[in-house]
């Protein structure tokens, strides 16, 4: 296994890992809003400094927090972005 093609997975399997644990933040924010499980206090460190940059970008009167959304495609934008420059 080269080293680009080390690279280049481990690039994959970490945006993907965030991705996924922002998706569980959402859905742990349903059931544990409050953050009092174990499982939640970590999605919501794993997450929390993706997500706070975006949120303080956005406008503080909306009434539904779109910034996991913005940050999925963010995060899948720039991962596709790496991967190709790892390809050229």
């Amino acid at each position: 296994m080269s080293a680009s093609s080390f690279l280049a997975s481990f690039i994959n399997i970490l945006f993907n890992v965030l991705t996924l644990a922002i998706f569980g933040r959402v859905l742990a924010s349903w059931v544990d809003p409050f953050a009092n499980n174990r499982i939640t206090q970590i999605l919501r460190d794993l997450t929390e400094p993706i997500l706070a940059p975006i949120r303080s970008l956005m406008p503080g009167t909306m009434m539904f927090d779109f910034s996991p959304i913005i940050a999925t495609l963010l995060l899948q934008a720039l991962g596709k972005l790496l991967l190709g420059a790892l390809v050229r």
